[in-house]
């Protein structure tokens, strides 16, 4: 009886603004950061509507029980339903370019003044706040193992924390050797993230102990996807790299020589590929075996959001303004929508909508009418 009320309660514990078509909580939309939706995308995109804020959109949109909240550049975090109106706004003395994330009636988002905010989702009240050293660029991600859920997110003082999503309280913090700019990424009992001292750190979620940790460039700025015992990341220095943490190793590495721009957005999963988005204009579809291309396409402009897997079609949106719609097997476009204001934060996709947080400091909808 004990272990089955303790199994009832993880998977309770679990099921609390999980991924659905519905649910978009974490800026890739599980704690892997896998980057893949439940729901479809349009199949010909307009705008539904849009919400204006008073600033830059850098960061991206998370969206739950209808409630679609993004950060602004100016320190105010919007509260906005699935219509576009606003229902409430929280204001820090710092702006936001990392995303929030939501975890049952809280919303949890970091701020350039090294700040954590833990509101209420309903109203946008205040429970906690939780100060760092250091600007926070990455998004928090929230992570039951084992019935015990945990916060965590890195900061620009070097550490990574870990807290009591409840009440803020420092559970446990381990130190890097540079800033950390990217979100962690969480797997089997165990959170992943790269750091600018060029190392990937995986850290045990239950004591914040080191289990290993593998060289892989001289910056890892962006966030890494975790599968099995994979993690696939980019690099500042034009590289991406599949690492078997099993071996503690690089499994593969792409580059190209000739332009080594940097990789700043996150990568997606999928069946046997990886999806990378890189600042030399290109979107890059990786063989997970061995690294070979599969296929690339040239966006016409710089990609700092990650892109989004939904069943066989990619979400892809650049620093132009463009929300282009791929084949996932061969990389063709399907559909495309020019906002004209630079994306650099990740897309949200629920029930057949698409969220975007523009620098032009408008949230778009987008979907079929």
């Amino acid at each position: 009886m004990r272990q089955l009320l303790m199994l009832l309660l993880l998977l309770i514990t679990f099921s609390v603004n999980s991924q659905t078509k519905s649910c978009w909580p974490v800026f890739r939309g599980d704690p892997a950061l896998t980057g893949v939706t439940q729901s479809a995308l349009p199949a010909d995109p307009e705008i539904l509507w849009t919400f204006a804020s008073g600033d830059q959109f850098k960061s991206s949109p998370v969206v739950c029980k209808g409630t679609i909240v993004v950060a602004s550049m100016d320190g105010i975090l919007y509260a906005v339903n699935m219509q576009g109106q606003k229902v409430w706004t929280y204001t820090s003395e710092s702006g936001f370019e990392a995303p929030a994330t939501m975890h049952g009636a809280y919303v949890y988002v970091g701020d350039l003044g090294g700040s954590v905010h833990c509101l209420d989702l309903k109203n946008g009240e205040e429970k906690w706040q939780y100060k760092t050293d250091g600007q926070i660029m990455g998004s928090p991600v929230v992570y039951t193992w084992q019935g015990k859920t945990t916060l965590m997110f890195g900061s620009y003082d070097y550490f990574l924390y870990a807290l009591d999503p409840e009440s803020g309280k420092l559970l446990w913090k381990y130190e890097s050797d540079n800033y950390i700019n990217g979100a962690p990424a969480c797997l089997n009992g165990e959170v992943i993230f790269g750091g600018c001292d060029g190392f990937l750190h995986v850290i045990g979620v239950p004591d914040g102990k080191l289990r290993e940790k593998v060289e892989v460039a001289t910056y890892v700025a962006g966030s890494s996807a975790l599968e099995d015992k994979m993690a696939y990341t980019g690099d500042y220095d034009g590289r991406f790299s599949a690492i078997d943490l099993a071996h503690k190793s690089i499994k593969w590495r792409w580059e190209d020589a000739t332009k080594n721009l940097a990789f700043i957005a996150s990568p997606a999963l999928s069946g046997k590929t990886v999806i990378a988005g890189c600042r030399d204009k290109f979107l890059y579809c990786f063989n997970k075996s061995d690294g070979s291309v599969i296929w690339k396409y040239n966006t016409g402009s710089r990609v700092d959001a990650s892109p989004v897997i939904s069943g066989s079609k990619v979400l892809a949106a650049n620093m132009r303004g463009d929300v282009l719609i791929l084949d996932l097997n061969n990389g063709k476009v399907l559909t495309s929508y020019e906002l004209g204001s630079a994306i650099s934060g990740t897309p949200a996709v629920v029930d057949g909508k698409i969220l975007v947080a523009a620098e032009d400091g408008n949230l778009y909808c987008l979907g079929e009418k």
